[in-house]
């Protein structure tokens, strides 16, 4: 058995979702400045005190949550070992567990991703796309970067925002997509610039 990392108690683990569950559905009632660390608490259903043994504050706590985003989205993506010769379908296939994983939690990254104030996730977020997509590109579009003259970074930058912008949009307007449709269309875009 690997005892590489200590289990944490299922106690903390479930105090700790109460507390994000409860900070996600303030976040879709009312403005992040208006977010007490009582009102969290209270919709939890624990006290101050409780709060405090897990977050120093509500930026700490922010920052934690982004952490654990980070590891989850990591966590569903390693599902299974990726074959870096697939081209095409391991992006695809990326992907899909990402679509998936967001999907799966789709009230959570509806309420990060489309608030303004709580930009961390977006952030972390953002700089974890574009590894995916710096990989994309550095397997499959090199060729055809350099015969149109576009800068490898330029096309990092452009296919992580256009990949965040998608999912943000995918989720406000509440999916109307699976997540193997929507990345076979995204590789397609990627893979297939739109041309006049």
């Amino acid at each position: 058995m690997n005892q590489d990392k200590p289990r944490t108690d299922p106690r903390i683990l479930r105090t700790r979702q109460l507390l994000k569950d409860a900070f996600v559905d303030l976040m879709q009632e009312m403005e992040i400045e208006k977010i007490s660390v009582n009102r969290i608490a209270e919709r939890a259903t624990i006290n101050r005190v409780t709060f405090y043994l897990h977050y120093r504050d509500i930026p700490d706590m922010l920052e934690k949550m982004a952490d654990e985003m980070i590891e989850d989205i990591r966590h569903a993506l390693s599902r299974e070992s990726l074959d870096p010769n697939a081209g095409e379908e391991n992006d695809s296939s990326v992907l899909v567990r990402l679509l998936e994983h967001i999907a799966e939690h789709a009230k959570f990254y509806k309420v990060v991703l489309g608030s303004k104030r709580t930009s961390v996730f977006t952030e972390r977020l953002l700089k974890m796309l574009s590894g995916i997509v710096k990989e994309s590109v550095e397997n499959r579009n090199g060729t055809y970067l350099s015969k149109a003259g576009i800068q490898k970074d330029i096309a990092i930058w452009h296919g992580s925002a256009a990949l965040i912008g998608t999912i943000a949009a995918w989720l406000r307007n509440d999916m109307p997509y699976t997540p193997q449709f929507l990345a076979q269309q995204f590789i397609l875009l990627m893979v297939h610039p739109v041309k006049e």
